[in-house]
């Protein structure tokens, strides 16, 4: 087990001798939990197969399950990438430093595990204070998924992360909840038509606009070169049942069914009406932007309440509501329409 260090730092100008402790931890190998715009990232040299794979043994992530590379300018993409297209670099100048994602073909300075072997790399440049000076001291690229126990809800908080990693990571920058609340956007660059392999903040229609069209049905194969796509994630202990669509009479209907079986815990914009002493509620409001800054933390949250299901009450899955879909049904046992 590591001693788990927490460092309270600035999320608009983080205290430089804060950042360099953080930095000789990424550059002797060591792993670095840091908050990004998206969510909390668990981070470590991408230069190294050593320091990767502590990323994915302080997960329990599968092996074959990619990371991203996470960059702080252009001149450090091209140590991560090599043969970017026109319409990546339009991609590029359009949306980074922010949450997208781009799939391009891999650099040889790039450790092999981060890719699980594959001749691609996920790469993109957060646009997060702490997240960008940290890559900037440490002077390498640092590749860093979600920093939690693999499948569960990704933490958009320092104390999800210590919930998750305590003992596993050697420090966390703690600078608050990040502002989005899910993960980027993936889009894959290596082939034509570029082929979104995960939904996220930037729209599929954001992207087609501006470099035209592209597909968002993947092959298995096409799904292999993104990170967060093949596997259950996103989910707490309890099992959840989504209503992808229905009315408020079906939301509290389906939560008094599942109450003569167990404790249940309900999460939507709608209230259900029900009291009960084996039923929690929270509500939180009907955007887009909303539910992505508050579900992982909520359902986390009602997890504790020792639920035997929770039930999700789902959004509109149009512009950045598909993305928020699309983490809920992957954290769904079931799906309910009306």
């Amino acid at each position: 087990m590591t001693q788990t260090e927490i460092l309270l730092i600035d999320h608009a100008t983080p205290q430089p001798e804060l950042i360099a402790r953080a930095a000789s931890i990424i550059k002797r190998g060591g792993l670095v939990a840091f908050p990004t715009e998206t969510v909390y990232g668990l981070g470590a040299d991408a230069t190294s197969d050593d320091a990767v794979r502590r990323i994915f043994d302080a997960k329990g992530r599968p092996a074959d399950n990619p990371l991203i590379i996470h960059v702080a300018d252009r001149q450090m993409l091209n140590r991560v990438a090599v043969d970017i297209a026109d319409t990546a670099i339009k991609l590029i100048d359009q949306f980074w430093p922010g949450p997208l994602t781009l799939v391009l073909r891999r650099a040889p300075a790039i450790a092999p595990s981060v890719s699980a072997g594959l001749d691609t790399v996920a790469v993109r440049m957060p646009d997060a204070p702490i997240a960008l000076a940290l890559i900037r001291a440490a002077g390498i690229p640092i590749a860093a998924p979600s920093a939690n126990t693999s499948g569960r809800p990704s933490p958009t908080s320092a104390g999800h992360v210590l919930e998750d990693l305590a003992g596993q990571v050697d420090m966390i920058l703690d600078g608050g909840p990040a502002a989005i609340g899910i993960e980027s956007t993936v889009i894959d660059m290596t082939v034509d038509p570029p082929v979104i392999l995960r939904p996220g903040w930037v729209t599929r229609d954001a992207i087609s606009d501006l470099i035209g069209p592209v597909r968002t049905t993947a092959s298995s194969a096409d799904l292999g070169r993104s990170p967060g796509t093949r596997y259950k994630h996103y989910s707490p202990r309890a099992r959840v049942v989504l209503i992808q669509r229905g009315s408020a009479e079906l939301i509290r209907q389906t939560c008094l069914d599942l109450l003569t079986k167990g404790a249940v815990a309900y999460l939507g914009h709608t209230p259900s009406g029900i009291s009960h002493p084996q039923f929690a509620e929270m509500i939180i409001g009907p955007a887009s932007r909303d539910y992505a800054a508050a579900i992982y933390a909520s359902l986390r949250l009602l997890d504790e309440t020792n639920p035997d299901v929770i039930v999700v009450q789902g959004i509109e899955p149009s512009g950045e509501g598909e993305a928020v879909m699309d983490r809920l049904k992957r954290a769904a046992s079931e799906v309910i329409l009306e």
